[in-house]
């Protein structure tokens, strides 16, 4: 909550105009009142209204910035009339009001332009624009008046004031790794398939990766699901990438590599997601950089982890080549110690930790030993399972004849329990401690029921209480069975053993998938890295230093294990922290950054919001799948993607849903 001198954001108007500051009103939305540690904001000025946080503002030229912004976007887009000469009209009026030439005609202009953008705009960053500007013409109309009678410039036109912008979206800011997902989607929609990948890799390299296994946390925040339902953003994604691969084209990069080498030397620990975001966009920058993986192939767990059937090789491959491409120097077959990161640490100019997370835990039952035949990791199983399917690394996996059960809920059970399917097993359980609803949010809808097709059984509200072996051989599980009991007092729901309901399931193999810790054996101890409670790297989760100086950590090793989007979008911050503490040996954010933060406080997205202006019921479009039947023996690729007809007409659905916000500092 912000302690406000004046406040419109989301029709909440707070007016502390002349009142003591220690009685001024709050809002109950969480404005940017404190910009940084060492600024704190004038104003906040974006879509959905305007907010003061002192008397010392100059209202007429902070709408005047805020429209210079929009009419910087307006020029590139130049979709619609009313986007475009509307934006340089409200900049033209403002600006001329500003510097005491304006006349009262100007302000009847100014209101009739903005209610025209309001209304007949394209896309949504024309019709929001003039929300805060109004609003401040309104509720400021003697600022206004008083420099038009008086033709004199408004109080701070002349002077240094800091107006720092940032372009964002609903999707956008709800995506980890803040994709410009309208301007990809955009691109599919004019076929213009590089522009699509450029705009995807301006902050993800791994295009065909999380065009494919992304849980899509973008979708949950897409503006058309309060029309109808959500743009099928990931699927979108990857037309770019795959258009790149299938007709042999050159890396589109959104970014040249800078001819100019800067000097600097980075060693990244870990080739998975995190690392090779690191690795991309350091060696876009002119740093030297060496990958260190301890796996004989590259890709940490998408590689090794996630199956075949998800996520071809074939395609990772492209997504590593293309980070290749910019001279990115890869070691494999690497398992980094305390005395490598000891001499890493004189060698290079900084490191970055990315090892991910690959110890699996345990079920924590009773008679729980991991050395009893049939106990069996889930990093091990997938390792066992995508080096042969993938590689030819080893041996293939054959249950045939066998009974598995897989604890957990996630992604990574959901892919031990698919693949044990797919090596014949005869009889495959999940065994989870919550529901069906909340399975689904933790993977995603099409993920469990294809399992369910497959012949998964779920069983839902239960838990692994023993585990019975004989000679070292596993037996049986004792499994209890839960209910959720609602609580008196009105907090969350426990789970409640139910008495006399316990059954017990014969079987081969038990295959822990509840989650993995990382193994951070690398980390001199004298270096005295701080650890978080769940045994991670401790970082402040903004800009991704550790307590060594130099020394950062992005990923499962520094969050736990989590999405790759959220692993590629830590790293992408990272990285930029790096490239300019190996400049100027600082750690600083940059104004985009810290922007960035603000707008996920704020939240752009709101669930509630009315939705007019769109035709609704437009459904979304669903790509073929290959029939059960014709998938759970093979690793054949199960989503085929868009055609190019449904890829246009779900671009079509998008509502480009840009919006401007602003701070005064």
């Amino acid at each position: 909550m912000s302690k406000v001198y004046f406040s419109t954001w989301k029709e909440e108007l707070i007016n502390n105009i002349g009142k003591p500051q220690e009685e001024w009103e709050e809002s109950a939305y969480n404005l940017p009142a404190t910009y940084d540690d060492h600024r704190d904001s004038k104003a906040f000025i974006g879509w959905d209204g305007v907010a003061l946080f002192n008397e010392d503002v100059d209202v007429i030229r902070l709408a005047m910035e805020y429209a210079a912004q929009y009419q910087e976007y307006s020029e590139a887009c130049g979709r619609c009339a009313p986007g475009r000469w509307g934006g340089r009209i409200l900049y033209d009026q403002l600006d001329k009001i500003a510097r005491g030439e304006g006349c009262v005609a100007d302000m009847d202009h100014l209101k009739e332009i903005g209610k025209s953008m309001q209304l007949t705009s394209k896309c949504e960053i024309g019709k929001t624009v003039p929300n805060p500007i109004i609003d401040l013409m309104t509720h400021f109309e003697d600022e206004f008046m008083d420099c038009i009678n008086n033709q004199k410039a408004s109080k701070h036109y002349t002077q240094e004031v800091s107006y720092i912008a940032k372009i964002t979206a609903p999707c956008t800011d709800m995506c980890p790794s803040h994709v410009d997902i309208p301007a990809y989607i955009e691109g599919v929609r004019d076929l213009r398939f590089n522009e699509s990948l450029a705009a995807t890799r301006q902050t993800m390299p791994l295009a065909h990766v999380c065009g494919r296994v992304c849980p899509h946390p973008c979708e949950d925040a897409c503006r058309r699901t309060n029309l109808d339902e959500p743009i099928s953003i990931m699927e979108l994604k990857r037309l770019g990438a795959d258009w790149e691969t299938d007709h042999g084209l050159g890396f589109y990069h959104p970014m040249k590599k800078k001819k100019k080498p800067m000097g600097k030397k980075v060693s990244v620990i870990g080739a998975g997601p995190a690392g090779l975001t690191t690795a991309y966009y350091l060696a876009a920058q002119g740093v030297e950089v060496d990958v260190y993986e301890e796996l004989p192939v590259l890709g940490g767990e998408v590689a090794v982890g996630v199956p075949e059937y998800r996520m071809p090789i074939d395609k990772y491959n492209q997504d590593i080549e293309c980070v290749r491409d910019m001279d990115v120097n890869f070691i494999v077959n690497s398992k980094i110690t305390a005395d490598d990161m000891r001499r890493f640490e004189t060698e290079y100019d900084s490191i970055m930790v990315a090892t991910g997370t690959r110890i699996s835990k345990k079920v924590r039952c009773d008679n729980e030993k991991e050395d009893v035949e049939g106990y069996w990791s889930a990093i091990e199983m997938l390792d066992q399972v995508n080096l042969w399917d993938k590689y030819g690394i080893g041996e293939a996996v054959d249950l045939t004849g066998k009974t598995v059960v897989c604890v957990g809920g996630g992604f990574t059970s959901m892919d031990v329990v698919r693949c044990a399917i797919r090596a014949n097993a005869k009889k495959v359980y999940m065994i989870y401690r919550r529901d069906e609803k909340t399975i689904i949010r933790n993977t995603t809808y099409e993920e469990y029921h294809e399992a369910v097709e497959e012949g998964v059984e779920f069983l839902f509200h239960s838990a692994v209480s023993k585990m019975t072996d004989e000679d070292n051989i596993l037996k049986s599980l004792d499994v209890d069975k839960y209910e959720l009991v609602p609580d008196p007092d009105g907090g969350r729901a426990q789970l409640v053993k139910v008495e006399g309901a316990s059954y017990t399931i014969e079987t081969d193999f038990l295959i822990p998938a509840v989650s993995q810790s990382a193994d951070l054996a690398l980390l001199p101890p004298e270096w005295e890295i701080g650890m978080t409670s769940w045994g991670t790297i401790k970082t402040n989760g903004k800009d991704y230093m550790t307590t060594r100086k130099g020394v950062f950590a992005s990923g499962d090793c520094e969050y736990g294990p989590m999405t790759i989007v959220n692993a590629v979008g830590q790293a992408k911050r990272g990285t930029s922290v790096m490239l300019r503490y190996l400049q100027n040996g600082e750690i600083t954010l940059s104004d985009d950054e810290i922007m960035e933060d603000h707008l996920k406080s704020l939240r752009v997205y709101d669930k509630n919001e009315k939705i007019t202006g769109w035709l609704p019921g437009v459904p979304r479009q669903k790509s073929e799948v290959l029939d059960v039947d014709s998938r759970k023996d093979n690793n054949k690729e199960v989503n085929f993607g868009f055609t190019q007809e449904q890829a246009i007409t779900e671009a079509n659905r998008c509502m480009r849903c840009y919006y401007i916000a602003m701070v005064a500092t």
